[in-house]
C-alpha cells in the first residue's frame, strides 16, 4: 500500500498543475496531538494566497472522495517558502551555489548549525558539502538533521 504522502501527491498533481504551480513536498505529521497533511507548492514568481486557496479547495474535495486517511486531520496548503528544506537529490542539484543552512543532530566543533554555500551533493551517499567561511566542509547524510535554503539580506 502506498504512503499517505504519495497518494496525496498523486491526487493533488492535476489540481496543482491547473493552478500553474508545482508540488514541492507533501508532509503528514502529528503536532500537539493533531495530524496535519501539508501540501507545499512552488511557482515561478512565487505562490500567492489565491493559488493556495484554489489548490486547497480542489484537493480537499478529492481527498474527501478518495478517503485515503483514517481519522481526522487538518489540510494545509502553502508555499514551500524562500527558506525551504532541501530533501530530494534534484533539490540539491537545482540549488548548487546557493546559500544554505545545514543543521546537525550533534555538535561538531561546538555547534549544530553551519551557514554556507552549497558546493556539492553526493547522490550515492547523500553527503552535503558547503563552503563555510574560508573552508569546505562535508557532512555525512547520517549526521544531517536538515538542509534548507538561507535568505541573505
Amino acid at each position: 500500500m502506498k504512503k499517505i504522502t504519495e497518494l496525496t501527491a498523486e491526487l493533488a498533481a492535476p489540481a496543482i498543475a491547473e493552478q500553474g504551480c508545482t508540488l514541492w513536498d507533501v508532509e503528514y505529521v502529528k503536532e500537539a496531538g493533531t495530524w496535519y497533511l501539508r501540501i507545499l507548492l512552488d511557482k515561478e514568481g512565487g505562490v500567492d494566497i489565491l493559488d493556495c486557496e484554489a489548490v486547497s479547495r480542489k484537493v480537499s474535495d478529492l481527498l474527501d472522495e478518495a478517503d485515503p486517511i483514517e481519522g481526522s486531520y487538518t489540510l494545509e496548503v502553502g508555499s514551500a517558502g524562500a527558506e525551504r528544506a532541501l530533501k530530494r537529490p534534484g533539490d540539491f542539484q537545482r540549488y548548487l551555489g546557493s546559500p544554505v543552512l545545514v543543521k546537525l543532530y550533534r555538535n561538531l566543533e561546538g555547534r549544530k548549525e553551519f551557514p554556507g554555500v552549497l558546493k556539492a551533493y553526493d547522490e550515492a551517499g547523500g553527503d552535503v558539502t558547503i563552503t563555510f567561511g574560508n573552508r569546505e566542509l562535508t557532512f555525512p547524510k547520517k549526521d544531517i538533521a536538515l538542509v534548507r535554503l538561507r535568505v541573505e539580506f
